[in-house]
This record gives structure tokens, sequence and C-alpha cells, in this order.
């Protein structure tokens, strides 16, 4: 009997999520726009929504894609990591900068970590294994590009230098470890809970 509840219990966990998921990216785009209204301090330009809108909407079909990939809650909980890591990457990257400020050309090089995240996962057809590398890939290139930052002082001179590029590089290297560790918890189950299923 337990076993017959089992699935709709998980289905309706599932659809709360999402629900809550697409509510607040429907809330972060909306929220700026309010404020707007009230503050001076929050100025957004038509660029700054088309920007968010992308990213959040990505991040949210991203997410859908991981739902529908496996019924694996650590595949799901680590795909979730990852799209998180990928979210605030962007995100503060593009607002205030990690190496320095916003303009700092050497920010660029954190698009490499994306790029290896994404094209892994894609290479690898969104198994669990192969996400296990994406993962671990984007978390040594992060940590390259902090150390290197760091060696050559990119952005020094700026507000607390070096203190933001060594935290952020140790908060997403451990996002990237930590999603790559349930895709790894994940890859020792069933096959069957591995792949976004293809049509041949």
């Amino acid at each position: 009997m337990t076993n017959d509840l089992a699935p709709p219990l998980t289905d309706r966990l599932t659809r709360t999520l999402r629900l809550i998921g697409w509510t607040a990216v429907a809330g972060l785009l909306i929220a700026p726009a309010i404020a707007m209204r009230f503050t001076d301090e929050v100025r957004w330009t038509t660029s700054d929504f088309v920007f968010a809108g992308v990213v959040l909407l990505g991040a949210g079909g991203i997410g859908e894609l991981a739902v529908r990939a496996s019924r694996d809650w650590s595949y799901r909980i680590g795909a979730g990591l990852a799209v998180l890591a990928f979210v605030l990457l962007l995100w503060i990257n593009g607002a205030v900068g990690i190496i320095g400020s916003e303009d700092h050309p050497a920010n660029l090089l954190y698009l490499a970590v994306i790029l290896a995240a994404f094209v892994g996962a894609v290479a690898s057809r969104f198994r669990a294994d192969g996400l296990v590398l994406s993962m671990t890939s984007a978390a040594l290139i992060q940590a390259v590009i902090g150390v290197l930052a760091v060696l050559r002082g990119w952005g020094e001179g700026s507000e607390s230098w070096p203190r933001p590029v060594i935290v952020l590089s140790i908060v997403f290297c451990l996002i990237w470890l930590a999603s790559a560790a349930l895709f790894r918890r994940a890859a020792s189950g069933r096959p069957a809970k591995r792949s976004i299923p293809t049509s041949d």
C-alpha cells in the first residue's frame, strides 16, 4: 500500500516545487519594476530586464529538463545546485563583478566555467555520470580563475580586495562540487534514472 501512495506524493511534491520555482522567477523579474516606482536606488534598464529574463527563464528551463530527466532526488538536487551556481555566477558578475568591478575584463573568464558545465552536460546527454565530470571541471576552472586573479592582482585596488574573489571562489567551488557529489550518488542508482529520454 505504501508503494501505491509513493508516486502520487512524489508527483505532488514535484508539482509544488515547480510552482514555487516559476513563482520565484516571476517575482524576481517583477520586484525591480515595482521597486523602481518607489525608490531611485533601483534603476534597471530594458537591457537589465532582458538579461535577467534570459538568465532566469533559462534556469527555469534547465530545471524543467532536470525534473523530466530523472525521478532520483539526488539528480534533481544536483541539477538544482548547478542551476543555482549558474544563475548566481552570471548575476553577480553582471551586477557588480567578482574580479574588481563588473567592467573588469577578467570577469569574462567566468564564462569558461559556465561553458564547461553546459557543454559537458550536453555532451554527456545529461547522464548523471557525465554530469559528475562536468561539475567537477566547472569547480576546477572556477578555482584556477580565482587563484590567477589573486596572484596576478586582477581587480587590485577595488574595495576589500582580494577577499571577494577568495570567498566567492570557495563558495562557488563548493556548490559545483556538491552538485558533482549528488550526481555521483545518482549515477550509482538504476540506469533508467540517469538520462533524458531521447527518441530514436
